[in-house]
């Protein structure tokens, strides 16, 4: 595993992070499986872990508690976020702070958080949407460090909405946030226009989230894929979305190094941009981390690859069926 420093916070985290959404709330999870997988990457390195009160109401939290007590001398990192007061994922332009993150909602989600997990604090507390219109509100900034000189949390994020890169560029600007979480992979390859270059400017840590874009750069769906009642991928990848994932993703296939395979040329090309602080695969079965945490010690892609895979953006807006 290969560190990087995590923004102006300095922590030195493992490139390739864990995403615990899959094991908190996706059909399919298996405790038992998801504290083996957890182990297994703390043992190769991992030590950046990406939870959320809303992944399972505060399953995902638990698990992370869980795992940081089963290895005391290991330093860890926690993150996790705060879900909108209104139930919108994403946020609604025009939506008013006081509707989504209220500071007595805060601070209830963040008590929630640390009673699932049973930790003291959170080393990374991020809101789970954002609307660049709430940077300059005096009421999250206050209530943020409020919770940093209580002790319960060290750091402050912002999780931008899905294919809105811009709209999080004001708070990097303002110094009010520590962290970014955006979608960053081969297809959605925007944040790297505007939003990195502020990221870098101000010292702000990057956390690229979807880097196999929900699983199509995984290689593994076919364009008649399905999943159990009540999965979210029904949705994701349903007739407007699931076809040109495929399609896409057949043209990306003869680019794969022949040593390599589509998953790990997909993590390589997220970490080969220097702004990334790490990455957050979900990872619940022993040969998914073990596959992922290889491709930090690959290292970067060749740049003719990443000339080639430039070509591959894909730019798109928010639709109701990628809420």
């Amino acid at each position: 595993m290969r560190y990087r420093p995590f923004g102006r916070l300095g922590w030195q985290v493992g490139e390739v992070g864990y995403g615990l959404w899959g094991m908190g709330g996706w059909t399919g999870s298996d405790d038992a499986e998801s504290a083996a997988a957890l182990d297994r990457a703390v043992e190769r390195g991992c030590n950046f872990f990406d939870s959320a009160l809303a992944y399972g109401d505060g399953h995902s939290d638990r698990l992370l508690g869980e795992l940081v007590r089963r290895h005391p001398q290991q330093r860890l990192y926690t993150a996790t976020k705060v879900p909108p007061m209104d139930g919108n994922w994403p946020s609604r332009r025009g939506a008013r702070l006081e509707d989504v993150f209220p500071p007595v909602h805060i601070r209830s989600s963040v008590e929630a958080s640390l009673a699932a997990s049973r930790l003291e604090r959170f080393d990374l507390l991020q809101l789970h949407v954002w609307e660049d219109d709430w940077t300059d509100d005096e009421r999250w900034r206050r209530t943020a460090e409020d919770l940093r000189r209580e002790g319960k949390i060290a750091a402050i994020g912002i999780s931008l909405n899905r294919w809105e890169p811009w709209n999080g560029i004001r708070a990097v600007r303002s110094g009010a946030v520590d962290a970014v979480q955006v979608i960053h992979n081969i297809f959605d390859q925007a944040p790297e226009d505007e939003l990195f270059p502020a990221c870098v400017e101000m010292g702000v840590a990057v956390i690229a989230r979807v880097p196999f874009d929900e699983g199509s750069l995984t290689g593994t769906l076919r364009a008649d894929s399905t999943w159990p009642a009540g999965d979210w991928r029904n949705i994701y990848f349903g007739r407007d979305n699931l076809a040109a994932s495929v399609e896409r993703v057949e043209r990306l296939l003869p680019l794969v190094p022949a040593e390599s395979t589509l998953p790990e040329m997909a993590l390589r090309f997220i970490l080969s941009h220097p702004a990334v602080s790490t990455t957050i695969p979900g990872m619940r079965k022993l040969r998914h981390v073990d596959a992922n945490l290889a491709a930090s010690d690959a290292g970067p892609l060749p740049p003719e690859l990443l000339a080639r895979l430039r070509e591959h953006r894909w730019d798109r807006r928010p639709a109701r069926w990628s809420d």
